[in-house]
């Protein structure tokens, strides 16, 4: 073949393969970005300075809704007037200009002192963007697209509970997956369909408590997938997608006393991780092999960690390493293989409650406190701080990774960190 055909080929081959890998890049589709690992490949400096912020946004409303990200676009909730309105707010990724806002009439209800009325996170996709809210009188899950219009609207009932509402749907494929388990039995897991809002299924459960865990996707050896979702009372459920049947489910958590399930599944390997306690109480980290990736065909416990381990922030793997963030700034790292310990260590200079989710820019790790004190750590066998960066205002949410920069959402605030 003449070589300069060869050469052609193969830089075209190299031009579709950085494409692709920069498409991925650009995208964080849902909390803690793809299938909720938290990792991007891009460096972000450990410190910041004036020169390391790219924009910096005052939002037309406040919450703790972490950021998504589709392209050139980012998109998270906020809410005014206690609740009584809620908004969808989309704002430019390079410039940080708010490109449009959509409004939606609510209404004031209960919720934690933590918590507020704009938590749940959006989900977003090639065709729109997908937003859930609710209380014991609605459970709006609202479709927009790219450019704010409305796609399709439901309301799904209620969703009840005394700590206010803060679930986050996912997108896998062409379905949008909303978990609801409510107080005291009554809630349901719900797949519509991503362009239409209808039902493909939906399954009922008796979960006796709120929970606020976002699900993951599971891909067996043999290439099928599987929903993974968190409860207290049920334990680890497994879903399959296209028709809503429930594949296995184990009760791995505590009955002595009432627990909740915040912090998210993530998977490590053939193991799904899951996190389960109460505030003041237990909390159980779980490790389980799925029965599409046992020998025997059946779901097991394969190994479990109840010290010090994370109430809220959910898991953070990256290669062999698994760190545990705990929300009193206690990080444990694990084999995630066997729950071997690595390494423990407290962050230093930081007195703050922890409610974001750790999440890794090339070798470095950042978690917010719940007062905007960004801790950066080494992603290492042994522990480094790196540097603490402290923002002064009220911060709930996880950073979203994408477009090589970083993206974080303050209580009122957007910032955008650029990336090395």
């Amino acid at each position: 073949m003449n070589t300069s055909i060869v050469g052609f080929c193969v830089i075209i081959l190299c031009f579709a393969y950085s494409s692709s890998l920069a498409g991925k890049e650009q995208n964080w589709p849902r909390f803690r970005g793809p299938n909720g690992s938290g990792v991007a490949d891009f460096s972000v400096p450990a410190k910041w300075a004036k020169e390391t912020y790219h924009w910096d946004t005052k939002l037309p409303g406040s919450g703790h809704s972490s950021p998504v990200v589709w392209g050139k676009k980012v998109f998270l909730n906020a809410a005014r007037d206690k609740g009584k309105e809620r908004l969808v707010v989309c704002v430019d990724a390079n410039s940080g200009k708010i490109l449009w806002t959509k409004s939606f009439a609510s209404q004031t209800h209960k919720t934690h002192k933590h918590n507020s009325y704009a938590t749940g996170t959006p989900a977003v996709d090639s065709h729109g963007v997908y937003v859930a809210w609710g209380h014991k009188g609605e459970l709006q899950f609202t479709a927009l697209s790219h450019e704010g219009k409305l796609l399709w609207q439901r309301d799904l009932g209620s969703a009840n509970g005394g700590h206010g509402f803060g679930v986050s749907p996912i997108v896998h494929n062409d379905l949008v997956v909303l978990p609801n388990d409510m107080e005291k039995g009554g809630g349901f897991l719900i797949g519509v369909d991503h362009k239409t809002g209808e039902t493909r299924w939906k399954r009922p459960r008796k979960s006796k408590r709120l929970t606020y865990s976002t699900p993951c996707v599971f891909k067996a050896p043999g290439g099928k997938e599987e929903l993974i979702f968190t409860n207290w009372w049920l334990g680890v459920t497994s879903v399959e997608p296209i028709q809503g049947k429930q594949l296995w489910e184990l009760s791995v958590f505590g009955r002595p006393h009432a627990e909740r399930a915040i912090s998210s599944p993530i998977v490590a390997g053939d193991l799904v991780l899951s996190v389960c306690g109460f505030t003041t109480l237990d909390k159980h980290l779980v490790a389980i092999r799925p029965a599409s990736a046992s020998k025997d065909g059946k779901a097991k416990e394969i190994w479990r960690l109840e010290d010090t381990v994370p109430h809220i922030p959910t898991p953070l793997l990256t290669k062999n390493r698994l760190y545990l963030w705990a929300d009193n700034g206690v990080i444990t790292c694990l084999r995630p293989n066997s729950g071997e310990l690595v390494w423990k260590a407290r962050i230093e200079g930081v007195k703050d409650t922890f409610f974001g989710s750790p999440v890794c820019a090339g070798g470095v790790i950042f978690c917010v406190s719940a007062y905007g004190q960004v801790v950066a750590i080494a992603d290492d066998e042994e522990f480094r701080q790196l540097a603490v960066n402290d923002l002064d205002e009220l911060c709930r949410s996880t950073p979203a990774l994408a477009n090589g920069n970083l993206y974080l959402r303050l209580f009122e605030r957007l910032i955008c960190i650029k990336g090395t």
